[in-house]
């Protein structure tokens, strides 16, 4: 077996021309749209439609809210999977070919999803069906982010890497939009309300946004098929530094960076899915019985919408900041601005005093925050990596912190809010980002790393 050693390959290398470096932006951007698209989807009918559809009504709201959650964290245990999985393929076949499967396998699930009957037509088998394509969902995710980061930073201009980088990211926020600004338009078109439990939103309008996907995906499958190999990996192929087994080969040269690259994200996930799904549910949720702002379905998502533009801010701002300032000190700062946003939470979503004018502050507030602490991302974590391992384990990393810090938010932020009020969703995200700030300290800084080093 082929084994990594600590040398660094300084073979000729193809410079990409502009027009092959716009390719790897769109390919990169819309890939990674896509498959935010089709997550946020699943996200937002997590809250407004499965807990009504897919499973047994329970005494409490709450109680089904809580399962649907369950089923929305399936596919954050699928992604360390689904990065295993892939990463093995990415760091032995290649990254484009890898990244077309990624897509075709959430693509397919979510299209299916878009298909299932509901519980009331084959019981206690929708859900299961539901757990199943959700759990591909992650798979496909667990893939997909990764080679999207590599596609960007492996083709980057030298001293650009981070802002190469943050095209995959802002796939985040456009998916996002795409996501739950066609969920407004069919909300809107349909007349849906909330608690209206036969209307035809809940009877097929939910479905479009799934079905669509597919549409989406054709797109993304013609510009991802387009692509060459990126050079920083075909210079390992011609190098004969490829590894048979990655998995095993990263656990045994790299494991300090995938524990420091976990504890990096992980309070950027926990923020993420607070002030996304956590923070939707709350707004929607009854004001008379304690359990939100009982804020109209179309009146938050309008808020989402405009609050994610902060989201689309946020992101080439830091990766500029990331280049001409550092990793550690731009994803230092932010953490610590994140536990501050922390203290905020009762100022802004006390169930008594709240409005949808502090509610939007507080989207705005968070979605910059996100934007800031994520845009460097897909630079720092891919820098901590050898090439011949960098598929596995930048995904790696990346998909165990979506477990520490995002499949278990809502469900616990959740629970919180309704035994302890919203001031504790707050200390819970300053916990979490502080053992984050914790690992930013301690991490090398990657800004100079050379992307041949193998």
């Amino acid at each position: 077996m082929t084994t990594a050693v600590t040398t660094t390959a300084k073979a000729p290398q193809k410079e990409l021309t502009k027009r092959e470096r716009n390719r790897v932006i769109i390919a990169s951007t819309v890939g990674t749209t896509i498959e935010f698209y089709d997550f946020y989807a699943y996200a937002t009918a997590a809250v407004a439609v499965f807990p009504h559809l897919f499973f047994p009504k329970a005494e409490s709201p709450t109680v089904s809210l809580l399962a649907s959650f369950a089923t929305f964290g399936l596919a954050f245990i699928a992604r360390p999977l689904g990065s295993v999985l892939f990463g093995h393929f990415g760091d032995r076949v290649g990254r484009k070919a890898t990244l077309v499967f990624a897509l075709l396998t959430m693509g397919i699930a979510t299209f299916i999803i878009g298909l299932l009957p509901p519980y009331t037509s084959i019981g206690i088998i929708a859900p299961a069906l539901l757990a199943l394509m959700r759990f591909c969902q992650g798979l496909g995710l667990g893939g997909e982010w990764s080679g999207a980061a590599l596609l960007a930073t492996e083709t980057a201009a030298e001293g650009r890497r981070a802002r190469a980088a943050m095209w995959p990211q802002l796939g985040a926020p456009f998916g996002f939009i795409l996501a739950n600004g066609l969920f407004l338009i069919i909300v809107s078109s349909l007349g849906h309300t909330a608690g209206d439990l036969e209307g035809a939103f809940m009877t097929w309008g939910w479905r479009i946004p799934f079905l669509l996907s597919a549409i989406m995906v054709a797109v993304g499958l013609y510009v991802r098929l387009r692509l060459d190999e990126t050079p920083v990996f075909q210079n390992a192929v011609n190098e004969g530094k490829k590894v048979d087994k990655p998995l095993r080969e990263v656990f045994k040269v790299a494991w300090r960076p995938l524990i420091s690259g976990t504890f990096v994200m992980v309070g950027c996930y926990t923020l993420f899915y607070l002030v996304t799904t956590w923070v939707l549910s709350y707004g929607l949720g009854s004001k008379e019985a304690g359990l939100g702002l009982g804020i109209p379905y179309t009146h938050f998502l309008k808020l989402q919408l405009l609050s994610i533009l902060a989201f689309v801010v946020g992101i080439p701002l830091s990766g500029w900041l990331a280049d001409a300032w550092g990793r550690k000190n731009t994803l230092g700062w932010t953490t610590v601005a994140i536990i501050i946003f922390g203290f905020s939470f009762n100022y802004f979503l006390n169930i008594d005093t709240a409005t949808e004018t502090s509610v939007l502050s507080f989207l705005t507030i968070g979605m910059f925050l996100m934007g800031m602490i994520f845009g460097p991302m897909s630079a720092v974590l891919p820098e901590m990596f050898p090439t011949n391992v960098r598929y596995t384990g930048s995904g790696i990393s990346y998909n165990v912190s979506s477990i520490l810090g995002a499949a278990v938010a809502p469900f616990i932020a959740t629970a919180l809010a309704a035994n302890h009020g919203v001031t504790s969703v707050g200390y819970y995200l300053i916990v979490v980002s502080a053992i984050s700030l914790l690992a930013v300290v301690l991490m090398r800084e990657t800004r100079h790393h050379d992307m041949n080093t193998i």
